[in-house]
């Protein structure tokens, strides 16, 4: 038993124009959509400048932070600094940077 009141979808065909489109878009501005995305062999995916400092953020948090971690130990009084705020500032370097890389301009 479905009412008109429930705040389910009703289709409403004056809602429409002869074309198909709706009146009642909130679309938040004058955005069109397009029917024919481009393809993606045709816009600019190359690897770049972005890719290659992705590339060695990741080389400094997986690799680097890790082994000095491990050649230069930390005295007993700062051990919790060297497991929780050492691997911490590379983590969140590496989150950035993957934002950063993967926006395009």
């Amino acid at each position: 038993m479905t009412s008109s009141d429930d705040g389910g979808y009703v289709h409403d065909p004056s809602a429409f124009d002869e074309d198909g489109t709706h009146h009642d878009d909130d679309r938040g501005g004058d955005e069109e959509l397009s029917d024919d995305p481009p393809h993606p062999a045709a816009t600019n995916r190359e690897f770049g400048r972005r890719g290659w400092i992705l590339v060695g953020v990741m080389l400094f948090a997986f690799v680097i932070a890790p082994v000095a971690i491990l050649l230069f130990p930390p005295s007993s009084d700062h051990y919790r600094f060297a497991l929780l705020i050492l691997p911490l500032a590379p983590a969140i370097a590496l989150a950035a940077t993957a934002v950063w890389a993967t926006t395009r301009p």
